[in-house]
């Protein structure tokens, strides 16, 4: 299996720095597309307790880290995109992220680890397109697709 020239790393504080509570967490959302292998512990740091752990969700790699003590918060720096096939998906993931995280506004939510989501239909560049879209896009925290159907 070929490796990819660049993987993302995210840095997640948890209870006691181990890594099965980011997994566990993810695996619970992202059911068979979420792989989780190895866990690489690196033992007291001045994180305190650190593990590694590579990750995938929908194909994509990711590395995490997990320490005891918080590094850096998350912020709106970074942020991951769901492209969703209907309201259905877009409300079972804005469910599962803002019960222990946060709403915000067009689509964008924070998870139980403050890591940073937008969950958007498919064709959010077409609904954007349809008259007054940008001020529906601005009144919603979650997607409602109908919103922008309603526009015709």
């Amino acid at each position: 299996m070929k490796q990819n020239k660049i993987t993302p790393t995210l840095w997640f504080n948890s209870i006691d720095g181990k890594s099965e509570h980011v997994t566990t967490y993810y695996k619970n959302i992202f059911e068979d597309n979420f792989v989780a292998n190895n866990v690489i512990p690196l033992g007291e740091t001045p994180s305190g307790y650190a593990e590694m752990c590579n990750i995938k969700i929908f194909e994509q790699d990711y590395l995490i880290m997990t320490t005891a003590i918080e590094h850096h918060k998350f912020n709106d720096t970074f942020a991951i995109i769901i492209h969703c096939e209907n309201q259905e998906e877009i409300d079972k993931y804005w469910s599962y992220f803002t019960r222990d995280g946060r709403a915000s506004s067009c689509g964008w939510c924070n998870d139980k680890f403050g890591l940073r989501w937008q969950i958007i239909p498919n064709n959010m560049g077409e609904l954007m397109r349809k008259p007054n879209a940008g001020s529906i896009m601005m009144k919603q925290t979650k997607i409602i697709i109908e919103e922008y159907k309603q526009q015709f």
